[in-house]
């Protein structure tokens, strides 16, 4: 008799073994058949990055019980292309989930993520797919507010389904009291960032990248302002980068060639 268990595909960028992922697989295990496959070391702030240049590994891993896992030693992106490709044989999940990360992925922050470009890459594969982050970066990140919340959202995706070419960006504020879920636009914010200069033994300049959030959004319909108001917000991302309203007026342009 075939499984009516949806199929959930579980990725992140902070690395098999980070709690976050942890908590992100339990809570799907209750919704359907799980199947796990990470980067075997910390990914963060990989974006859209895939391994062009050298040979990929995927190796079976034996962490939890009852839990098929993979540890791929590439990035965020390449676990989501091998998983479906090699994993489940070309079968698309019924779902994909990203996180939970360690650290928020709201604002511009989206652009940068390894975490959230797992989803994406998820959606670009036509699979239903939502990344989930919390505003803590410790190893001690406590995810026991998100569950429900994760649980419900992942819920209605796989009821729902999602509009086309579309994906959900799911942050959650540190601590317990949460008000509720907000839909949301991502703010309008920038990282003013500068380059720490220090020399090496060698007296070689050397640099560690530095910066300030800059919010420039007063609106009260944002994931910063839902997050500063402990809301969980929810935003739904695409991936088609097209600028559409700058169409018509690129076409005004008299080009003398």
């Amino acid at each position: 008799m075939k499984s009516t268990q949806p199929t959930i595909l579980v990725v992140n960028d902070d690395g098999i073994t980070a709690p976050g992922i942890k908590a992100l697989m339990d809570a799907m295990a209750e919704l359907g058949r799980v199947v796990v496959v990470a980067p075997d070391s910390p990914q963060s702030g990989m974006g859209h990055a895939i391994t062009i240049g050298k040979p990929l590994r995927l190796d079976p891993v034996d962490i939890y019980e009852g839990i098929e896992m993979y540890r791929c030693s590439g990035t965020p992106v390449d676990c989501v292309k091998l998983a479906v490709n090699k994993i489940l044989k070309g079968k698309k999940p019924d779902l994909c989930v990203s996180g939970i990360n360690h650290g928020l992925n709201n604002s511009i922050n989206v652009l940068y993520s390894g975490t959230m470009s797992a989803a994406v890459e998820g959606a670009i594969e036509s699979i239903p797919s939502i990344g989930f982050s919390l505003d803590d970066y410790t190893l001690q990140a406590d995810f026991t507010h998100c569950v429900k919340y994760v649980k419900e959202i992942a819920k209605q995706v796989l009821q729902n389904g999602l509009p086309q070419a579309t994906l959900l960006n799911v942050n959650f504020p540190a601590g317990g009291a949460l008000k509720g879920i907000k839909i949301c636009r991502q703010a309008n914010a920038k990282w003013a960032e500068e380059f720490d200069e220090r020399m090496d033994p060698h007296n070689r300049p050397y640099y560690w990248l530095t910066g300030v959030f800059q919010l420039n959004d007063k609106g009260q319909d944002t994931d910063n302002w839902a997050l500063d108001n402990n809301y969980v917000s929810v935003v739904p991302v695409q991936f088609d980068m097209t600028a559409h309203h700058a169409i018509s007026v690129l076409n005004g342009w008299k080009f003398n060639v």
